[in-house]
């Protein structure tokens, strides 16, 4: 399995960290966990490509995760593509149609699917995915996929997040701000590597940076690895990972 970073940032901008958006898996199955601003650009210069994404799913709908949704439909609309499937957790429908009440140009333009999940296992693209509530100030899902790999969405640091992760080989976890900023709803380093201790993780990726983050990434992996014994790296937009068969969830 691959995944590709399409952007590690957050609300704010940072000039090189475009909003959240990841791809997982590879050419003959391919789902898009987020869609904030700037991904239906990355998808471009990946050469992944805004055409082969047909299935998005969401982790909630603040606005940094979503941004791009309409415009990548529109893309998508325009370059002849006819299915579009788009999944989240509850009131995701409503998200949708309001969108489209604001974007009416855009209705039965395409066969569209949108389904709502709650937490627990489902199936999606191809994918076995476990899905678990995060502590955030929007109602957020942390997915498992394939049992290989966990992406947290936005969170503080969770007891049900680090066991969702338990046995992954990738763990991708929201990092916001250093140790140094008060902060609520998202995750910091050190407490981040506090809970990680004693969770079997092979890797783990840091992601959401805000701009407080900028020139300190050597400060939020040293956090982590303070008590978290695997590897911890600060992800890019734009970047590669793969999960090899010997990187198998035990």
């Amino acid at each position: 399995m691959e995944l590709c970073f399409l952007g590690t940032g957050a609300a704010m901008p940072t000039g090189d960290r475009f909003q959240s958006g990841i791809v997982i898996g590879e050419a003959d199955r391919r789902l898009l966990i987020d869609c904030g601003s700037g991904v239906l650009h990355r998808l471009h210069q990946s050469g992944i490509g805004y055409e082969s994404i047909d299935t998005v799913l969401l982790t909630h709908h603040h606005l940094d995760h979503v941004a791009d949704l309409m415009p990548l439909m529109k893309a998508r609309w325009l370059a002849g593509e006819e299915t579009q499937t788009i999944v989240g957790p509850p009131r995701t429908s409503e998200f949708i149609e309001q969108l489209f009440d604001t974007h009416d140009y855009m209705r039965d333009r395409f066969d569209l699917e949108v389904r709502e999940v709650e937490p627990g296992h489902f199936e999606l693209a191809g994918f076995e995915i476990e899905a678990v509530e995060t502590i955030h100030s929007m109602y957020c899902l942390a997915y498992r996929f394939d049992d290989r790999l966990t992406i947290s969405g936005d969170t503080e640091t969770s007891q049900a997040v680090a066991d969702l992760a338990d046995g992954s080989a990738i763990l991708v976890h929201d990092c916001a701000f250093p140790d140094d900023v008060e902060v609520s709803n998202h995750a910091r380093p050190t407490e981040l590597g506090e809970l990680l201790a004693d969770v079997d993780i092979g890797r783990v990726y840091l992601t959401h940076l805000y701009p407080h983050c900028s020139g300190r990434e050597q400060e939020l992996i040293d956090g982590v690895a303070a008590n978290f014994p695997g590897t911890v790296r600060v992800a890019d937009d734009l970047q590669t990972v793969r999960i090899t068969a010997s990187e198998d969830a035990n």
